[in-house]
């Protein structure tokens, strides 16, 4: 079974360990879609901080991750032909967007899973940008005085 999910995966974090183990989990392939700045723009005020081919080469490099390959639109469909996926894993924010519908509906009539997971509570890239932002802030404050 090959189990696909897509994100950001900006500043790599144990979240993101937990998913894609979990991803592991389920299925004999994991194939992760690795948003392109473009598309992140579509969705977050940032664009990320890591290059989009780094990483993908942090992806490959874990032990739960076969396969990590870009993408540039907002249409999941394809890459979930082209990676032959079961089961499509999703975020607890996916919403009830057009592309989402499209893929919903792609997967169901193709006999395919959706199985929706909630985010590890205790780190996301936005959040450790921040506090890097405020430890800096809090740095430049001590070294000016």
């Amino acid at each position: 079974m090959v189990v696909y999910t897509v994100g950001t995966f900006d500043l790599l974090h144990v979240g993101h360990l937990a998913l894609l183990e979990y991803c592991a989990s389920l299925g004999d392939t994991v194939a992760v879609g690795v948003a392109s700045d473009e598309v992140v723009k579509l969705y977050k005020p940032n664009a990320p901080v890591i290059p989009l081919e780094q990483r993908i080469k942090m992806l490959l490099a874990l032990d739960c991750v076969d396969i990590a390959l870009p993408y540039h639109e907002l249409d999941y469909i394809a890459v979930c032909k082209e990676v032959k996926a079961d089961i499509f894993v999703i975020g607890e924010d996916w919403g009830r967007k057009p592309h989402n519908q499209g893929v919903e509906e792609y997967l169901k009539d193709n006999g395919k899973k959706i199985v929706q997971v909630n985010y590890h509570p205790h780190n996301s890239s936005t959040k450790i940008k921040a506090q890097i932002i405020a430890q800096y802030q809090i740095d430049a404050n001590t070294y000016n005085k």
